[in-house]
């Protein structure tokens, strides 16, 4: 996935032993997807590394409709202040898991006008339910790792710390 680099940035921005009650705190995604001063049009070879993403993905978004880039006079692509913010949010957007075509139907409504505000507002909701769902899967999954780690005594491998199987006759299939 092209937003796993972005991913990344905000994990380490965390720190490994920041707990994470099932927010986060929204300045992260702020400083990590900040293209600084948007009033200053950016080439794709200035954007792309600021928004941790590809030139190639760039352009795919410009192809798939979510952004309008400018040209200048050589053809080449320039982001000006409302692209740049657009790209932040399809960034973030994607970074949270929100798949293409709801992305595009949600910039097709925002290209509409503001009448379509509430089924914007409704996607979004959609959107956060499903984020809030997949944290609670990964918190389970989470107990599930801690769990076995401490069978195996915080080593890692299969065996127990006296060399047996420490998932013998216990039931847990793994």
């Amino acid at each position: 996935m092209p937003t796993d680099h972005v991913m990344a940035r905000v994990l380490t921005e965390l720190g490994e032993t920041t707990e994470i009650d099932g927010t986060l705190p929204i300045e992260v995604i702020h400083r990590m997807v900040d293209v600084g001063d948007a009033g200053e049009p950016m080439s794709i070879a200035e954007l792309a590394p600021l928004l941790g993403l590809s030139p190639h993905t760039l352009r795919y978004y410009e192809q798939a409709g979510l952004v309008h880039v400018g040209r200048d006079d050589a053809g080449r692509r320039v982001y000006d202040a409302e692209a740049q913010r657009r790209l932040v949010f399809i960034t973030r957007m994607r970074l949270s898991g929100m798949p293409m075509r709801d992305l595009q139907h949600y910039v097709e409504l925002v290209e509409a006008g503001s009448e379509t505000e509430p089924e914007r507002l409704d996607i979004l909701v959609e959107h956060r339910d499903t984020i809030r769902r997949q944290i609670r899967e990964l918190q389970l999954s989470l107990v599930a790792t801690e769990y076995k780690i401490a069978v195996y005594g915080g080593a890692t491998g299969s065996a127990g710390r006296d060399g047996t199987d420490a998932d013998a006759g216990r039931g847990t299939g793994a």
